[in-house]
C-alpha cells in the first residue's frame, strides 16, 4: 500500500529580524523624504525667496517689446531758422512837423575830449522845442559823428568837446524844424529852399543847422541807393561841421568813386558813390574844388 505522503504544514513566518526591521525603516523613511523635497521644489518657502532675491542668477534676455503705439507724431527739436538781418532803415515814417516853438533845449552833458592832437574846439549841442526829438538822442548820434573813425579829428591837427549850456563854446549844432532852418540859415544870407521850401541844412557863423526834414527822411535819391539813414546822418553832420572848420564844397572826382564829404550829396551824387567821412583809409579824401 503506498505510503501516502502528507502535505507539510506551512511554517509560520518568523517575525522579522532587527536588521530587516532596520531596512525597512530606512526605506521608508527615504521615500517620505523624496516626497518632501518634491513638494518643498513645487511651493518654495518664503525663506527660499529670500535666498534667491540675495543672489540672483542672471537670466536671458527677453524679446525686446516695441513701444506702445501713439497717435501723436513724435516730437523732434524744430530746424534752426536762419537768421537775416535786419533791413536798414532808410528813412522815418510819419509826418515831420514843419515848425517848432522857435527855443532851443540843450544837451545838458559834457563829452570826452575827441582827437589825440591839435587846437581844441568847444561846441554845444541843441534841439527845437516841439521838433518831437530827444536832445540826448541827438547830441548821442553827433559825438559817434565826429568822434569817427574817419572824422574831422582823424587828421591829428583838430581835437573836438561837446560843453554843456553856460560853458565857453566855439559853435553850437542845432537841429531845427524846417522853417526854422529856413529862419536861421537866411539870418546868416544862407538859402536852403529847394522848390520853395527851406530843404538842405547849412552853417552860419557859430552856427552848424540841421535840418529836421532831411534828419528824419534824408533826399529821395539816397534813399533809392538804399543808403541807411544813420549813414546819412554821419554825413550831414560832418560836412557841415567841415563849413564851420573853414572848408568848402568839392566835386565828385569820378563815377563810381566815393563822394567827398565836402560835396553836396543832399543834392545830387554826380556818379559817386555815397561817403560820410572826411578821411577815408586813414588820408584826407577830398575833390575838385567848386
Amino acid at each position: 500500500m503506498p505510503t501516502s505522503v502528507r502535505p507539510r504544514a506551512a511554517r509560520p513566518t518568523a517575525p522579522p529580524t532587527g536588521r530587516w526591521r532596520s531596512a525597512v525603516v530606512v526605506c521608508a523613511f527615504l521615500v517620505a523624504a523624496a516626497v518632501g523635497i518634491g513638494v518643498a521644489l513645487q511651493h518654495p518657502s518664503a525663506g527660499a525667496e529670500v535666498l534667491l532675491g540675495a543672489a540672483p542668477v542672471a537670466q536671458p534676455p527677453g524679446p525686446t517689446s516695441a513701444p506702445p503705439p501713439s497717435s501723436a507724431p513724435p516730437s523732434r527739436t524744430p530746424d534752426p531758422v536762419p537768421s537775416t538781418p535786419a533791413a536798414p532803415v532808410l528813412r522815418l515814417p510819419g509826418p515831420v512837423p514843419a515848425h517848432g516853438r522857435g527855443s532851443f533845449g540843450y544837451d545838458d552833458r559834457a563829452g570826452g575830449v575827441l582827437g589825440r592832437a591839435g587846437v581844441l574846439q568847444r561846441f554845444r549841442v541843441a534841439v527845437e522845442n516841439g521838433s518831437g526829438e530827444d536832445v540826448h538822442a541827438f547830441g548821442d548820434a553827433v559825438q559817434r559823428a565826429l568822434a569817427g573813425p574817419g572824422s574831422w579829428v582823424d587828421g591829428g591837427r583838430l581835437r573836438l568837446q561837446r560843453v554843456g549850456p553856460g560853458s565857453r563854446s566855439d559853435f553850437t549844432i542845432y537841429l531845427a524844424t524846417r522853417d526854422t532852418a529856413g529862419r536861421l540859415c537866411g539870418a546868416g544870407g544862407i538859402n536852403i529852399r529847394v522848390g520853395g521850401v527851406p530843404y538842405t541844412s547849412c552853417r552860419v557863423t557859430g552856427k552848424v543847422v540841421i535840418n529836421l526834414d532831411r534828419w528824419r527822411t534824408s533826399a529821395p535819391h539816397l534813399v533809392a541807393a538804399k543808403l541807411p539813414l544813420d549813414t546819412y546822418r554821419l554825413y550831414v553832420i560832418n560836412h557841415e561841421v567841415g563849413h564851420q572848420l573853414g572848408h568848402h564844397h568839392e566835386a565828385c572826382p569820378g563815377a563810381g568813386r566815393a563822394a567827398p564829404v565836402m560835396q553836396q550829396q543832399t543834392l545830387f551824387l554826380n556818379g559817386c558813390r555815397p561817403n560820410p567821412w572826411p578821411y577815408v583809409g586813414g588820408k584826407r579824401y577830398t575833390g575838385p574844388s567848386v
